[in-house]
């Protein structure tokens, strides 16, 4: 009992040095050269030109830091799409790197499990749902950041009409609300400036901006320039409407949620509830919620009742969910 006492702690420790280790990302000068290189690789892709040798050189970026791993990586697709998605939560690490801490996770959670639950099935859902913490986190922090773009993205709209309103140019603009404005949306019309200002034509850095901030407000903008490139028109009265679009759907998303807030509240409890009751009786009476832990059809009702309380946890959200 000492030895596994002792294994169990190492392994513990281990993993905690891993994850804070596998957790320092660092904006390197190579990464941003890689992100510039990126643009126009997709620039280069939309207008169906061939690729230089060099550049397809450059390209072949890395997924992880460990060699195995990275090769594992590039034989699949779905490695550069988790890239953006990671991206687009602000964070700095590549893929690999999540993987890695959702495993850490995952098997540290489970052997802390295994010791103390001493039940295969407690061990193996407390592994899997460390597993998922570190996805989970990218998923939070990338909705946490749209949603701020989202909200401070008609300011940006105002500063760009007054700036063109004023008689400067577009580019210019763009410069201007990367200096002026808060982040994220500082840090995406940076990178839209920086990419036109080093070659890169003014119609790509956009699509590069629609592709790098997937919102519909962010397509709308993009598009309503392409066709006031391609029509004419006052563009100053046009980045005014949008904002005023966006302001507007704001409102009326505030109100939705004023009104579903009820809804909302109740889900939360009845999402909620099973889990507290389960808690509540076993520190009230251990022996009458023991025989779910001991019984051998006790684990695999409790693993049902977890699978039907996350699909009717689904159902609730999607109610009280309301698109506008």
């Amino acid at each position: 009992m000492a030895f596994l006492l002792a294994l169990l702690t190492f392994l513990a420790v281990a993993v905690i040095f891993l994850g804070f280790w596998l957790s320092l990302g660092v904006d390197t000068q190579q990464e941003t050269v890689r992100r510039r290189v990126e643009a126009v690789r997709k620039a280069e892709l939309r207008g169906g030109g061939n690729i230089p040798l060099d550049l397809q050189l450059v390209r072949d970026e890395l997924l992880s830091s460990v060699p195995v791993l990275n090769r594992a990586m590039m034989r699949f697709s779905w490695p550069g799409k988790f890239r953006d998605f990671i991206a687009q939560s602000g964070l700095k690490a590549k893929p690999g790197k999540i993987l890695l801490l959702s495993a850490v996770a995952g098997l540290g959670t489970y052997l802390l499990a295994g010791y103390f639950a001493r039940q295969i099935l407690v061990s193996i859902a407390a592994g899997l749902l460390g597993a998922v913490v570190p996805f989970a986190t990218v998923v939070f922090l990338r909705r946490r950041r749209l949603g701020k773009f989202e909200e401070r993205f008609p300011e940006a709209l105002d500063l760009l009409g007054r700036a063109v309103r004023a008689g400067h140019a577009f580019t210019t603009g763009l410069e201007m609300v990367a200096k002026d404005s808060a982040e994220p949306v500082a840090g995406e019309f940076r990178t839209t400036f920086e990419e036109q200002n080093f070659g890169l034509p003014l119609r790509d850095s956009l699509f590069n901006m629609a592709e790098r901030v997937p919102i519909v407000d962010v397509r709308f903008f993009v598009t309503a320039l392409m066709v006031q490139k391609e029509t004419g028109g006052n563009l100053a009265e046009i980045l005014d409407e949008l904002s005023r679009v966006i302001r507007e759907r704001f409102r009326i998303y505030r109100d939705v949620r004023v009104k579903t807030a009820q809804g909302r509240l109740t889900a939360i409890i009845l999402i909620s509830l099973p889990v507290a009751m389960l808690f509540a009786l076993q520190l009230v009476s251990p022996d009458y919620i023991k025989v779910m832990f001991v019984d051998p059809f006790g684990p695999p009702i409790l693993a049902g009742a977890a699978i039907l309380q996350v699909i009717g946890s689904f159902f609730l959200w999607k109610i009280i969910h309301i698109e506008v």
